[in-house]
């Protein structure tokens, strides 16, 4: 691993919340499967005896929604300010977000009543429970969209974000997207790959993607892609002391071109390589090709669920 600065190491404690529907068991599935102690639904009430108790040996994540008792914003935003005055612990209130005509969607697809209107429509529970989170998600240190989000993709975002590979202290994703569909949630950083020669005006690379070796043999003999692939290399090499420093768990690197098919994945693929080459290990995601891997050296490959390691 690179030589970075040694930080305090501190535990994670994460708080969990969001709109009925948005996704919150299978982020909490998620983080228990990257070794969190999880508690979903917990009693604000609780909570107090819960923190007070003796220091965290593992990283927690606590579900907390309205289908809590004691549950209210205050509460919620209470047990916050408790979680941040515990030391050598390092909370974060994770809020999962989610349009409300895709809740509609989902009560549907499930035929489940939603808890805020067991004996009407769901719509009235979604926009009752949208009006009492409104105050929360303004205090969130993670915001998740999950509107778009497969639970596949969810599950990824959540590990990425909040489970470092391998002990690493901080976790890096590096990401291609396409400009048509908008700018990743919560990137970093975003690279503009527009300017490179589009393999997509040659008809015999049309078909292909960046991970085709015709294509990027195209992207990089433009004069254009060595000089910006060095300086992006000593850029992000500068910065990740820093973000380790701060106490930074994840870092988010996203590449974009037109349609997010040839120019942002060849790029990606590049500095995925570029960086586990140093050391790193590495969540790649290639959004508009809906493909994950995780690059870590040289290792063999494997797939599973999906995903695979290059």
């Amino acid at each position: 691993m690179p030589d970075v600065p040694a930080s305090d190491a501190k535990i994670p404690l994460v708080l969990l919340t969001g709109p009925s529907g948005a996704g919150r068991s299978t982020a909490i599935k998620a983080l228990e499967d990257a070794g969190y102690e999880t508690i979903d639904n917990l009693p604000l009430g609780l909570l107090h005896r819960l923190l007070s108790g003796q220091a965290l040996k593992q990283p927690m994540a606590l579900g907390l929604d309205v289908r809590n008792r004691d549950f209210s914003p205050e509460a919620l935003l209470a047990a916050m300010e408790l979680a941040d005055a515990m030391p050598n612990t390092m909370a974060e209130l994770l809020y999962l977000d989610c349009r409300a005509d895709v809740l509609r969607r989902r009560y549907n697809e499930t035929r489940r009543n939603h808890p805020m209107a067991r004996q009407e429509d769901p719509t009235e529970g979604i926009q009752r429970e949208l009006s009492l989170l409104h105050g929360v998600q303004a205090h969130a240190d993670v915001l998740i969209d999950t509107s778009e989000l497969s639970p596949h993709d969810l599950r990824h975002a959540v590990s990425t974000r909040f489970a470092p590979l391998q002990g690493q202290e901080i976790g890096i994703t590096v990401q291609s997207f396409s400009y048509k569909r908008g700018l990743p949630q919560g990137a970093d950083m975003v690279m503009d790959c527009r300017f490179l020669h589009n393999p997509h005006w040659r008809s015999e690379l049309r078909d292909m993607d960046g991970g085709d070796a015709l294509v990027g043999d195209y992207v990089s003999q433009d004069p254009g892609f060595a000089p910006f692939m060095e300086h992006l290399k000593a850029m992000v090499d500068g910065v990740l002391p820093g973000y380790i420093r701060e106490g930074r768990t994840h870092l988010l690197i996203a590449f974009g071109c037109t349609g997010g098919k040839h120019r942002s994945v060849f790029v990606t693929e590049k500095m995925a390589e570029s960086l586990a080459n140093r050391g790193w290990q590495v969540s790649i995601r290639h959004r508009e090709l809906n493909r994950f891997a995780s690059i870590s050296g040289r290792s063999s490959a494997s797939t599973e669920d999906g995903e695979q390691t290059a």
